[in-house]
């Protein structure tokens, strides 16, 4: 065979031994190369897919399932929030608990994973409801049957050392949590509210009826709250529950869970993280701010709810809840003590003889506030039955003795 140059050509043929052919080394490399980098993409792409959720199952939280009611707690690494998240879990719903720990605890979150880690039970979402694309992203990844909205700031005093962060937290991320259920289609809402929204009644007790008159920035953005609820309520097919609560107090009677303020918060908290701070020796004393009300001692009257109790009466709510429809109501014990009565129950309960120092009016109180709770007995066949002071205070006392540093071990 004459090449184009008139050179005959030699055709090229493999090496030989016996009856087998061997490539050449160049052609034999070139395939080895080929089948390395197959192995290595099959690999590769094993690796992305085991560890992408997206190409095996969806999560159980971004999903409906026929049965469970998933519901989604806002502030429920809180005080009441966490103990309403526990009564959820005990009573078989599917919950998520968005906080921005804030005010929260960690430690309480990381107690209720560990008392239910089965899958699809809960799931803690670290996020702040004044972002409306954490907000977005939260509701668009997990379908919700229903919100609890707890997350709020809540002292009368900070408040009117600081009301703009009242309006915002309180008002404006209310309306940021209302705007994304109605553009995902969560139909129940039980809201969070609270008696301030009444200010200072003249007439005692204070019914569903009693004109709302707030007297400081925590009561006045509750109920702009409120009001952002009502008015999207009267063009809508949502379910809403508004429940607005007196002084709470008391914890898990379980042991599991208790009140955690944080320490620079200790002077605007509840009386009852004071009193225990003075049994504890944290504070020299408790100071009771006040003495010169209208009132048989001369001290602040208020309605002590349990938590337990009170968490009872949001469960009843998200059960009784119907479309369409807006239900109202106090939730109390109907009877008003002082916070003279309040400090010697706390002296019985911790059996320290507390040191008290009385000192002047807190801006923002009010003289006497207690409910009657005639309508939610009603409605919704709830009313409190821890009803004793003391006991409340013993179980919360407890859970403080055995935690004198809050959730700091968790």
């Amino acid at each position: 065979m004459l090449s184009f140059f008139g050179v005959k050509s030699q055709r090229r043929k493999p090496l030989s031994v016996g009856d087998m052919d061997y490539l050449e080394p160049k052609t034999k490399s070139n395939l080895m190369a080929k089948l390395l980098l197959l192995v290595s993409l099959v690999i590769l792409a094993i690796i992305v897919i085991s560890r992408s959720s997206s190409f095996t199952s969806p999560s159980v939280f971004s999903q409906r399932e026929e049965g469970v009611t998933h519901v989604l707690v806002t502030g429920g690494a809180g005080y009441i929030g966490s103990h309403a998240a526990l009564r959820l879990l005990k009573d078989s719903y599917r919950v998520t608990i968005v906080d921005n720990l804030s005010r929260g605890n960690l430690g309480a979150v990381k107690v209720l994973q560990g008392l239910f880690p089965q899958t699809g039970r809960l799931q803690f979402i670290y996020a702040d409801l004044g972002d409306p694309a954490a907000v977005e992203k939260i509701f668009s990844e997990n379908a919700f049957d229903a919100v609890m909205h707890f997350a709020a700031v809540a002292y009368v005093g900070e408040s009117t050392l600081y009301p703009l962060k009242y309006y915002h937290n309180i008002t404006s991320n209310t309306l940021g949590v209302l705007e994304a259920m109605a553009r995902h289609k969560v139909k129940k809402l039980i809201y969070s509210s609270t008696c301030a929204t009444y200010g200072e009644p003249e007439k005692m007790p204070i019914t569903e009826d009693t004109p709302q008159l707030p007297i400081n920035p925590y009561g006045k953005a509750k109920k702009m709250a409120e009001d952002i609820i009502l008015d999207f309520s009267k063009n809508s097919d949502m379910a809403v529950m508004i429940l607005r609560y007196f002084n709470v107090i008391g914890s898990d009677p379980g042991g599991r869970l208790g009140e955690a303020p944080r320490p620079e918060l200790r002077e605007q908290g509840r009386i009852s993280g004071a009193c225990f701070d003075a049994a504890r020796g944290f504070i020299p004393g408790l100071q009771v701010k006040g003495t010169d009300y209208k009132t048989s001692d001369g001290t602040c009257i208020r309605d002590y709810i349990d938590v337990t109790d009170l968490v009872d009466a949001h469960v009843k709510a998200l059960q009784k809840a119907q479309p369409r429809k807006v239900g109202i109501y106090n939730v109390g014990t109907g009877k008003g003590r002082s916070v003279k009565e309040f400090v010697e129950a706390c002296k019985k309960a911790t059996g320290v003889e507390i040191k008290v120092d009385f000192l002047p009016r807190r801006p923002g109180d009010y003289a006497e506030v207690y409910s009657d709770p005639t309508k939610i007995l009603r409605d919704l066949n709830w009313t409190a039955q821890y009803t004793n002071l003391q006991d409340s205070l013993q179980v919360a006392w407890r859970w403080q003795k055995i935690h004198p540093h809050g959730y700091a071990s968790y």
